[in-house]
């Protein structure tokens, strides 16, 4: 493997546990996102020096997550794998993966309990439903930023930062204005 790779393949790897993947399955996420081509699982397992079975328990955890395709090549009966080009579409399928996996369960546990009434801890209980409102509001806000096209999507984020930078300036410029601080 080249030094440049083998430093992001690495990279990924100790990154992955920090994102709750087995650092395995993060190294064969860098190694297919770096190749030009398709791999099959023998080339990855050749490339990362680990066993077959940890190959294929990846390639399995990592399709669940939809992050990478399965591609066949023509005369090879082997699967290949391949991770999207577009990365505004890996990054989608990231937030969109994790917030059916942390952020939907947290919000059904959260009216779950507002369900069921008053329980005596009128703090707690506020506290509660304060928390499934944020929640809430953040996953309809997720919902209408996924129904924008890409660009559309870059185009308000660039919007969004020269109006944070606008703010703060006109803040500094208004002695009216309170920020938090």
């Amino acid at each position: 493997m080249a030094p440049l790779l083998q430093e992001f393949v690495l990279h990924f790897g100790e990154m992955g546990s920090r994102w709750g993947i087995n650092r395995t399955v993060g190294q064969i996420y860098a190694v297919l996102f770096l190749s030009k081509t398709p791999l099959n699982a023998e080339e990855i397992t050749t490339a990362l020096g680990i066993s077959r079975s940890n190959t294929s328990m990846g390639l399995k955890e990592l399709q669940a997550w939809n992050l990478v395709r399965l591609r066949h090549l023509p005369d090879d009966r082997r699967d290949y794998f391949t991770t999207p080009d577009d990365l505004w579409e890996i990054v989608r399928t990231l937030v969109a993966e994790r917030k059916k996996r942390e952020i939907d369960p947290t919000l059904t546990k959260l009216r779950e309990l507002e369900m069921q009434g008053a329980q005596g801890d009128p703090y707690a209980e506020a506290r509660i439903a304060e928390l499934r409102e944020l929640i809430e509001m953040m996953s309809t806000f997720y919902e209408d930023m996924n129904r924008l096209e890409t660009e559309r999507l870059v185009q308000l984020m660039t919007l969004g930062a020269k109006l944070g930078g606008l703010v703060e300036k006109t803040s500094r410029l208004n002695p009216f204005t309170r920020t938090k601080g």
